[in-house]
C-alpha cells in the first residue's frame, strides 16, 4: 500500500462546535430553504439563479462578490431567488492543477485538508453572516457532506460523479434539493437514474456507520452540455433538448420533474462570455412553451469580479484561477435580464 497517513482529520461534530451557525441564521435558513423547495415544487413561479465563481479561490473576493448579489437580491425578490455559487471543491480532468480551498486554503502553498475544512466553514458562515444568503456547492466528496450540511442551500453532483453509487446514496439522505448534472458523454439516462436513486431510500455505510435513508424527493437534473468523441462540445440546452427531456421525464415516476440549465462548460463550448446569450435562448423557450416553463427552474452561471482567468500567481483580485467567468458589470446586467424575462 502506498498511502501515507498525514494526521487525522477533525471530526464534524468538533468543526461544527468551533464554527456553529447562531439560532437566529438556522431560523433564516430554514425560511430560505423552504422558499427553493417551493420553486422546485412548482408552489412558486419565481426562478433560481445559481451564480458565482467557478472555484472559491479567496475568502475575501468571495465574500464581496456575495455582498454584492445580496444588494441585487433585494431588488429582484419579486421574481428571483440568487443562490450564491461557492464551491470549494474543484474537480480536475486529469487529477492536476488547484483542487480548490478544500485542498490548498492558500492556493500558492501546499494541500493541507485539515486547514481547509476549517477555512472553507469559515468562509460560508461569514457569507451566510453578512448577506443572509445561503449557498450551493459541489459535492466532490460525499464523505465531506456532514462537515457543511446545515450551511448549505444546494449541492449538484457533477458530470464526473453523477455515476458513483456514493454520491447518490449521500444525496438520497439530504433534505435540501440537489442537481444531478448529466455526464460528459450527455446519456440523459445516466442523469435520470441518478435521480431515482437519489429520490429513493437506501441502506448503506457512510463515515463508519450503517446508516439508513428516506429518499430526496427535491433531487432533479442539471443539463451542462456534452463532449463526444472527438472532444468536441455539444450543448443540450436548445428547444429541441428540452422536449427530450420533457418526454424522458414523462415515463418515470419521479417526485417535481425538474431542471437546472448551466450555461457555461460545454453548454458554452467553455466560452463564458457566451452565458448572457444562452441565458436568453432559455428563459424565450420558456415563454413560448409550457412544458418547458414548469420544467426549467434555474440557471447556474459562472460569474466573479472581474472577467476571464488568470494563473495562480498574478494575483488580481476577484478574477478567476479556475475556468473563466463574467465580470461583476455583466452579471448584475444579467441577473436584471432575468427577473424581466423569467
Amino acid at each position: 500500500m502506498s498511502f501515507h497517513y498525514i494526521k487525522q482529520a477533525i471530526t464534524p461534530q468538533e468543526l461544527l462546535e468551533q464554527l456553529a451557525l447562531s439560532k437566529e441564521l438556522v431560523a433564516l435558513k430554514k425560511k430560505r430553504d423552504q422558499e427553493i423547495k417551493d420553486i422546485i415544487t412548482g408552489v412558486s413561479e419565481k426562478f433560481l439563479v445559481i451564480i458565482g465563481p467557478c472555484s472559491a479561490d479567496n475568502e475575501e473576493a468571495v465574500c464581496d462578490y456575495v455582498c454584492r448579489l445580496a444588494k441585487v437580491q433585494e431588488r429582484v425578490k419579486e421574481k428571483l431567488l440568487l443562490i450564491p455559487r461557492i464551491y470549494t471543491n474543484k474537480p480536475r480532468t486529469t487529477g492536476e492543477g488547484y483542487k480548490g480551498m478544500l485542498h490548498q486554503p492558500n492556493p500558492e502553498k501546499a494541500p493541507d485538508l485539515l486547514k481547509g475544512l476549517i477555512a472553507i466553514r469559515k468562509m460560508h458562515l461569514r457569507a451566510i453572516k453578512e448577506t443572509h444568503l445561503f449557498a450551493a456547492d459541489e459535492m466532490l466528496y460525499p464523505e465531506n457532506l456532514t462537515y457543511m450540511e446545515d450551511l448549505l442551500a444546494y449541492v449538484a453532483v457533477g458530470a464526473r460523479s453523477v455515476e458513483n453509487q456514493q454520491h447518490r446514496l449521500a444525496i438520497s439522505g439530504m433534505d435540501i434539493p440537489a442537481g444531478m448534472k448529466n455526464p460528459t458523454s450527455g446519456d440523459y439516462s445516466v442523469m435520470l437514474n441518478s435521480c431515482i436513486a437519489a429520490q429513493h431510500g437506501h441502506t448503506f455505510f457512510f463515515r463508519g456507520w450503517e446508516v439508513k435513508t428516506d429518499g430526496n424527493p427535491l433531487t432533479h437534473t442539471i443539463l451542462r452540455g456534452a463532449v463526444n468523441k472527438h472532444g468536441q462540445c455539444i450543448p443540450n440546452y436548445h428547444y429541441e433538448d428540452l422536449q427530450i427531456l420533457i418526454e424522458k421525464y414523462s415515463k418515470l415516476d419521479l417526485a417535481n420533474p425538474a431542471t437546472i440549465i448551466d450555461a457555461n462548460h460545454s453548454n458554452s463550448n467553455k466560452e463564458y462570455f457566451q452565458q448572457p446569450r444562452i441565458v436568453k435562448e432559455i428563459l424565450n423557450n420558456r415563454q413560448h412553451d409550457k412544458d418547458i416553463y414548469k420544467l426549467v427552474k434555474g440557471v447556474m452561471v459562472e460569474s466573479y469580479l472581474e472577467p476571464g482567468h488568470q494563473g495562480i500567481h498574478d494575483h488580481i483580485y476577484g478574477k478567476s484561477i479556475t475556468d473563466p467567468c463574467l465580470g461583476w458589470e455583466e452579471s448584475e446586467k444579467l441577473i436584471e435580464m432575468i427577473a424581466e424575462r423569467a
